[in-house]
């Protein structure tokens, strides 16, 4: 199969799947693509230490991989490229 893009969409192409090369982002991203979650529930899903988990969904949501909404003094994240998840969950053979 044969893939022609410009050089802008092979650096786009890289930038979405640079996004998945980090399996701390892969851990969050399975934590909380079957709803909304703010970063302490996060945590609590995965493991992980709050300070990790804040930078992790700060380049997530740069991406347009995650959104959050805000609640007084709380963020609460949801996947929203469903496209990302699909190819992940193809990749691992399993859905999301």
């Amino acid at each position: 199969m044969e893939m022609t893009l410009n050089p802008q969409e092979f650096e786009s192409l890289a930038e979405r799947f640079k996004i998945l090369s980090e399996p701390t982002r892969l851990q969050i991203l399975s934590a909380i693509c079957q709803g909304e979650y703010n970063v302490n529930d996060i945590c609590r899903r995965t493991g992980l230490r709050q300070a990790n988990v804040s930078k992790h969904l700060h380049l997530l949501k740069r991406a347009g991989v995650v959104a959050c909404r805000r609640v007084g003094v709380c963020r609460y994240y949801r996947v929203i490229d469903r496209d990302l998840m699909n190819l992940c969950a193809k990749a691992r053979r399993e859905k999301f």
